[in-house]
C-alpha cells in the first residue's frame, strides 16, 4: 500500500501568500529578540563554569532528601533536578571561588555529604575563565558559518539567492533561541551544535529549491516570475517533506529514548528541522521575487558554461 502525504502535483500558493509568511516571520523574530533581552537564556555550565553531577540514587524519589543535605555544604544555590527515571539526579553547583581545587573540594563535600549508595555517572567542572572562551568560540562559529554560507551560495548561483539564503538561515537561528528562551531549556555546547547542524541542514533544503528556480529560469523563457518560483517550490515539496519527516522520526526517538545528555540537541534541532523547513519554502523562495534575479544574467551563464 502506497502512502501519500501530499498531492501527484501540488500547487500551492506559497508565492502568493508571502506577505502572510513575511508577517508571520517578523513577528517571530521580534518575539525572540524580545524574549532574548528580556527573559534571557539559561545557560548551561558550559557557559556559565561551575560543576555538574549526574548521579543514580539506591532508591527512587529521594531529591528532597539530598537538596536538604547539600544545602548544608555552603556551597551557593545548588539545582537538582530528576530527569528521565526518577532515580536518576542532576545537580548542579556554581563554580567556587578559589579555582579549579576548591571545585574539586566541593565536589568530595558533596560525596561525603550524600553518603554510601550512590552512583556517581558522569562530573564535569568548568572554570569561568574556560566557560567565557567556549561561549564566544561559540558564538564566532555560529557567525563564520552564516558569512561561509552566503560566500557560498553568491558564487554558486548570484548575490540575490545567497542574500535571500541568509534571511532565511537567520531567520532559524534567532527564531531556535527564541525558542529556547521561552521554555528556558539549558542553553550550553550542545545547543551550539545543534545550531549549526540546523544552519546545514535549512541551507541544504534552500540550495534544493534554488536549483530548482535555476533550471526553471532556463527553461521557461516568458514565464511571470512569481509563477516560476511558485512551481519550483512546489516541484520540490515532496522531497522537502519526506526528508524533513523522516529527520524528525529520528530526532524524536534521540529526544525521548537518547538520554538526557543529547536531550538539548535533539530539541534544538527537532525546532530547527521544522523552521528550517518553513523558511525554505515560505521564505527563502518568495524573497527572490524582491531581490531582482534576472534572467539575462542566467542566460549569459548558460551560455558561459556552454562554450567551457
Amino acid at each position: 500500500m502506497r502512502i501519500k502525504l501530499l498531492p501527484e502535483h501540488p500547487n500551492f500558493g506559497f508565492v502568493s501568500k508571502r506577505m502572510i509568511f513575511f508577517a508571520f516571520s517578523a513577528l517571530l523574530v521580534a518575539a525572540s529578540i524580545g524574549l532574548f533581552f528580556t527573559k534571557g537564556l539559561s545557560y548551561g555550565i558550559d557557559f556559565t563554569g561551575g560543576i555538574m553531577i549526574e548521579v543514580r540514587t539506591p532508591a527512587p524519589n529521594q531529591i528532597g532528601e539530598m537538596r536538604s543535605k547539600l544545602n548544608q555544604l555552603d556551597l551557593g544555590s545548588i539545582e537538582l533536578q530528576e530527569f528521565g527515571a526518577p532515580d536518576d539526579i542532576l545537580i548542579r553547583i556554581p563554580a567556587q571561588e578559589g579555582g579549579e581545587k576548591a571545585n574539586q573540594a566541593a565536589v568530595n563535600a558533596v560525596k561525603v555529604a550524600l553518603g554510601d549508595g550512590i552512583e556517581y555517572r558522569r562530573t564535569e567542572l568548568v572554570g569561568p575563565k574556560v566557560s567565557d572562551e567556549l561561549f564566544w568560540n561559540g558564538m564566532y562559529a555560529v557567525v563564520s558559518a552564516i558569512l561561509a554560507i552566503l560566500v557560498y551560495i553568491w558564487f554558486r548561483f548570484e548575490w540575490q539567492f545567497g542574500l535571500g539564503a541568509v534571511i532565511a538561515l537567520s531567520h532559524d537561528v534567532i527564531t531556535t533561541i527564541g525558542v529556547f528562551s521561552l521554555i528556558q531549556h539549558e542553553f550550553n555546547l550542545a545547543t551550539v551544535a545543534a545550531v549549526l547542524t540546523i544552519a546545514g541542514y535549512s541551507i541544504n533544503d534552500t540550495v534544493v529549491v534554488f536549483d530548482r528556480v535555476r533550471e526553471n529560469l532556463r527553461k521557461y523563457k516568458t514565464k511571470p516570475m512569481d509563477e516560476l518560483l511558485n512551481q519550483s517550490a512546489n516541484e520540490t515539496l515532496s522531497r522537502t517533506v519526506m526528508t524533513s519527516l523522516t529527520t524528525l522520526l529520528a530526532l524524536i526517538a534521540l529526544y525521548f529514548l537518547g538520554g538526557e545528555i543529547i536531550r538539548d540537541f535533539a530539541f534544538a534541532m527537532i525546532w530547527g528541522v521544522v523552521i528550517g523547513t518553513y523558511s525554505s519554502v515560505c521564505l527563502a523562495v518568495p524573497l527572490l521575487l524582491h531581490m531582482g534575479v534576472q534572467r539575462r544574467t542566467m542566460e549569459e551563464e548558460e551560455t558561459a558554461e556552454q562554450q567551457s
